[in-house]
This record gives structure tokens, C-alpha cells and sequence, in this order.
């Protein structure tokens, strides 16, 4: 970059081409949301057979496609604005530097140089301190001696002259670091040259939203900055401030903190999560393909076979160990995809308004977190917040948000007139084994604060007034009961606990709800029944490992919230089947089905068992 660029150069234009982008990726995300929330809930509606099926998925990969080119276009408006920042800053760098040097009567030379005349005190032999030129600089030893050379100048023009040089330079040189740093990022803000729209672009655009947000890192911290962990209040009312391209900046650079925001509104969250959720499944699917190409040749070895018995003899073909090897990373690199399918899978089968699919929090990282709502939060007159337990993952959301579905239509059947958003919430990490983790309380301890802000978020984010339900199952239940007795305001109205370990409390009312609005049910046939006393379990010569055989009420984690110590109210649940007839505890997984499922429904419309 050299001073007649830099000094021709109007930085706006920039910010004019990024509006242009957001303008498109604008476009973009509106054709989007008219393909999903209306194109494709008629033809799923209206449209039967094998075409329609068909026709129906080339029209969610049209979405798909449409989504890709708004996070790319945010991407491009986003750089362009930080660029144009960065320019911005140069150029008045300079501007401030020409401005001083005319005023001093300085002439600037086309290389940056700057030149002064003659001037000063005379000295003893009559003769009037002579002019110079001076050359900018930038690096600050130099330039400190520079200064100090000129300060020793009996002509006072030298000292301001090199001022304005080294103001110069450093205009110059910050406007080269720009161009030299955005240029690169730029060309790579650019798609393959066809019509699809792979997992290797989503992955690119996963390391382009990196290389965005960090080379972008002086613009973006020009913004208006959410407060550190800001409470939900405080994050609504940071975005409430920011203006139209501002927040535009933040989903391009920052979705993935967004996404995680409560108190934003649910469309907002759900925006972010879902480019998280495209990026972070093209990462996934590209590294599985890698990982296919890989596949140990020969897979298999022959082994001769001989029936000991009979001689008969025959050749089997055994997989070799390295393929072995190989084949258990498969299987673990499929795992989180198909929880990510899942969940994607939903934006594309819903019927209506009243069951859109919202992604409030994404995260794929160890056992991962989901937060996923059927049905707008933010809008609804109920919202039940689900918290599953032991076993809970990503790889296995597809069972957890069913359950989320089948409590939404279950409450929209039951109360017809009002608007029932279901939620599950995964927003921690949940213990993954009977035996070991669920033993230990660490995990809900964890989960505590999270689940408060997201509930106190929930109500921030909410147009209106709300039935607010938690649903603890398992091991979710300590988490929701936990969350209840330590945060005494938690806007929740009634609190529904199947199949609990015990919920942190000996008795319902310290869950600060009233114990009238605390409903629990266990399954006869669930082995939850014999979840131990906390003391002993594992030492036969330890008295307390034995009162489970004499007192009904204490278990695991406080008293057990079906008994009548508890203080709560049961709810009418089916016996379950029996251990062994579809697993070790079918019974633990049956309360979304039958009795129970209608029972819990109406509680959260509002009703009683």
C-alpha cells in the first residue's frame, strides 16, 4: 500500500459492498424460511406417494442450499465490514497526518517522506537552521531515536516533520497488514464451482468462520460487547441495542456464542445453532469420509475350519485385526452423526406452525449438548422443559426429542386452544453409566446454573405469560430438583419427576413451587424401585446398606418423591414391562406412552393429574 493508494482510497465503498452481501444473504435466509415454513409443510400436507416423498427432499436440499449461501454471504459482509474498519482507521491515521503537515507548512513527497524548511534561532555565524526531508518510522526503538534526533534540532520544523512521517508510515503500514491479511480471507469466502452443496463446503465454511471471526477480532471488539456472563436479562438487552448489521456481525463471526445466549429470542438462537449445527455436521461427515478412504486392505483373512466331531471342514474369512481397529473408529465417527441427522431431520418432517422445530443450543464437542424445542418458546402459553437423564448424549438425541414430540401433541390434544412448546433440554452432561456415574451427584451439581439461566431465560425471552413445567426423568429429575431448591425464584409453575433416583430434597415443599404443583410416578416394574439408600451400598457389614428392606421412602438422593414422606402428588403411571422382555429396564423408558403420558400432559396445560 503507498500514500497515493492509500490517499485515493474511500474505505466506505467497502462497507457499501458489505451491505450488499447482508442484503443478499437477507434474501437467502428469507427464501429459506418460505421453502421450510411454507412450500414444504404443504407439500408434506397436501402431497402423498413416492413423487411427493421425492420431490419433497429435493426441495429441502433447495433450503439447505439457500441457507449455505446466507451463512457465506454473512461471512463475506462481515469481512468486508472489518476490512473497511481496518481502512477506515488508516486512512484517518493519514488524513490526521496530511492535515498537521499542511498546517505546519510541511511538504509530503509521494514516498511518504516529508520534507520542512528552513527555520529556527539563527546561530552565532547568522545562518538559519536548514531544512531536511525525514523518512517515517514505524518500529519503536527507531522511531523513539528518530524523535529524539529531531528534538535536537535547533529547527523546530524537523521534530514536527518526522511526527507527521512516522504518522504517515504507520498509516501505511497498518493499511498493507490489512490488505495483506483480508486479501487471502476473501478469496477463500468462495464456493466450488458446481451445484452441490457438500459436507466439504459446510466443513470450509466451519474453518472460514474461524478465520473470520479471528482476523475480525478489532472490528468485532468495536461493537457494543455482551456483558461476561451476563445474566438472560442483561444478554436481551444487549441485543435489543445493537443495530440491524451489528447483530449481522455476530451470527456470521460469533453463532456459535449466540446459539448458547439465554434470553435471546428463539428464532435468534435457533439461527445461530442451525449453521453450527451445518458446519459442525460437514466437519464430522468429511473426516468419516476420510476415514472410509482409509480402509485396510485385506479386510479379511481365510481360516480353515474343522468340525471336530464330523472332520468336516470348510473356510471361513475372519476380519484382521488392523480392519478391526479400523472399524471401531468408524463406528464411533458415525455415532454423532446420526444424532445430528436426527435433529436436522426434524427441520425438514414437521407439519405445521405449532410443531416448528427450534435448535436452541447445539454443541458436538466429547458426548455433546442439544437443547431442542418443538414449538416457539418464546410464543407459546406452555412450555415444558424436559431434562433426561443417565445415558443421555448426542448420539442418542433422536429418542430424547421424540419423547419431546409425543408430550407436545400429547398437550395440544388435551388443551386445544393454547399453544404448547415442548423442550428437551440436554444443556449438560449427563452421566453416562448406572453403576459409576449416576452414583455420583457431581453431574447435577454441574447442571444447576445452566438449567436456571435457561429457564430465567425462557421467561426474559417469553411475549407474554407462560406455564412453565420442568420434566425430571432419571437422573434428570436431581438435576430439576436441584435447580429447584437453589434458586428460589426460577420461574416454574409445576415440576413433573418419573423414574427418579431421588431429587436432592427430603421433601417436596424446598422445592419452592408449593408441594401441591409437584407431581412424581414410578413405574411397579421399574428398577429405579431399587435404587439404594446413599450410605453403604457396597459394604454387606454396613447397616444402612439394608434399610431399603424397611423404610419405603429414602433413597439415593433424599427421599423418594413417590412416598407419601415426600409431600408431593403421585400421578397414575402403567406397572411397565417387566426387566428382560425388551432390555434391562423397558419399564424406566415407558413413561411417554399410555397412562402416564396423558397425566403428564395435563399437567403441563395447566391442569392436575
Amino acid at each position: 500500500m503507498d500514500l497515493a493508494t492509500l490517499t485515493a482510497l474511500k474505505p466506505a465503498e467497502y462497507s457499501e459492498a458489505a451491505d450488499g452481501y447482508r442484503v443478499a444473504a437477507k434474501m437467502a435466509s428469507a427464501a429459506r424460511d418460505d421453502i421450510e415454513n411454507r412450500i414444504a409443510v404443504a407439500m408434506r400436507t397436501d402431497l402423498k406417494g413416492d413423487a411427493a416423498t421425492e420431490a419433497s427432499k429435493q426441495v429441502a436440499h433447495l433450503g439447505q442450499n439457500f441457507h449455505y449461501i446466507q451463512t457465506q454471504c454473512g461471512l463475506i459482509g462481515t469481512a468486508l465490514e472489518a476490512f473497511s474498519y481496518e481502512l477506515e482507521a488508516a486512512k484517518r491515521k493519514l488524513d490526521t497526518a496530511l492535515a498537521h503537515a499542511r498546517t505546519a507548512g510541511l511538504t509530503v513527497n509521494p514516498d511518504g517522506s516529508v520534507t520542512y524548511p528552513a527555520g529556527g534561532e539563527k546561530s552565532e555565524d547568522g545562518k538559519t537552521p536548514p531544512g531536511g526531508t525525514v523518512t517515517g518510522l514505524t518500529d519503536a526503538t527507531a522511531s523513539a531515536v528518530g524523535r529524539q534526533a529531531a528534538g535536537f534540532d535547533p529547527n523546530p520544523h524537523h521534530r514536527l516533520a518526522q511526527d507527521c512521517a512516522d504518522l504517515i508510515a504507520s498509516a501505511l503500514k497498518d493499511a498493507t497488514e490489512a490488505d495483506e491479511k483480508w486479501a487471502p480471507k476473501l478469496r477463500a469466502l468462495k464456493a466450488d464451482d458446481d451445484l452441490t452443496v457438500s459436507a466439504e463446503d459446510w466443513a470450509d465454511t466451519s474453518s472460514d468462520t474461524k478465520g473470520v471471526s479471528e482476523a475480525g477480532a478489532t472490528y468485532l471488539g468495536s461493537l457494543p460487547q455482551p456483558t461476561q456472563d451476563g445474566s438472560p436479562e442483561q444478554n436481551a438487552a444487549w441485543w435489543r441495542g445493537l443495530t440491524e448489521e451489528q447483530r449481522w456481525g455476530y451470527l456470521a463471526a460469533y453463532g456459535g456464542t449466540i446459539g448458547w445466549m439465554d434470553g435471546l429470542p428463539a428464532d435468534v438462537r435457533d439461527e445461530a445453532n442451525r449453521t453450527v449445527l451445518a458446519e459442525t455436521r460437514g466437519v464430522a461427515q468429511a473426516e468419516l469420509n476420510s476415514w472410509m478412504a482409509k480402509e485396510p486392505r485385506p479386510a479379511y483373512t481365510e481360516r480353515e475350519i474343522i468340525n471336530a466331531q464330523t472332520g468336516e471342514r470348510w473356510t471361513a474369512k475372519i476380519p484382521t485385526e488392523e480392519w478391526r481397529a479400523w472399524d471401531r473408529q468408524l463406528q464411533d465417527l458415525k455415532k454423532p452423526l446420526a444424532g445430528m441427522d436426527a435433529i436436522q431431520g426434524r427441520f425438514g418432517s414437521y407439519a405445521d406452525e405449532s410443531t416448528r422445530p427450534y435448535l436452541l443450543e447445539f454443541d458436538g464437542r466429547n458426548n455433546g449438548r442439544v437443547i431442542f424445542s418443538v414449538g416457539n418458546p418464546d410464543t407459546a402459553d406452555n412450555v415444558v422443559t424436559y431434562v433426561p437423564g443417565t445415558g443421555s448424549r448426542l448420539s442418542s438425541i433422536d429418542g430424547d426429542i421424540h419423547r419431546a414430540e409425543v408430550l407436545q401433541e400429547g398437550a395440544s390434544i388435551t388443551d386445544p386452544m393454547r399453544r404448547t412448546a415442548s423442550i428437551t433440554w440436554l444443556g449438560y452432561d449427563a452421566p453416562q453409566d448406572l453403576l459409576g456415574d449416576a452414583t455420583d451427584p457431581e453431574y447435577a451439581e454441574n447442571a444447576r446454573a445452566p438449567l436456571n439461566s435457561f429457564l430465567s431465560g425462557i421467561d426474559t425471552a417469553h411475549e407474554g405469560n407462560v406455564n412453565s413445567t420442568v420434566l425430571g426423568h432419571s437422573y434428570g429429575t436431581l438435576v430439576a430438583g436441584q435447580t429447584m431448591r437453589d434458586h428460589p425464584e426460577l420461574p416454574v409453575d409445576n415440576a413433573i419427576l418419573v423414574g427418579s433416583p431421588g431429587v436432592g430434597v427430603d421433601h417436596a415443599r424446598e422445592l419452592n413451587i408449593g408441594a401441591d404443583h409437584v407431581f412424581a410416578a414410578t413405574a411397579k416394574n421399574d428398577l429405579v424401585n431399587l435404587a439404594p439408600p446413599p450410605a453403604g451400598t457396597l459394604a454387606p457389614l454396613n447397616p444402612h446398606a439394608y434399610v431399603r428392606l424397611f423404610d419405603d421412602h429414602s433413597i439415593m438422593y433424599g427421599n423418594d418423591p413417590t412416598s407419601d414422606e415426600f409431600g408431593g402428588r403421585t400421578l397414575a403411571v402403567a406397572d411397565g414391562r417387566l426387566p428382560g422382555t425388551d432390555g434391562l429396564m423397558p419399564a424406566h423408558s415407558q413413561y411417554w406412552e399410555g397412562t402416564s403420558l396423558h397425566h403428564m400432559a395435563r399437567i403441563v396445560t395447566g391442569g392436575t393429574r
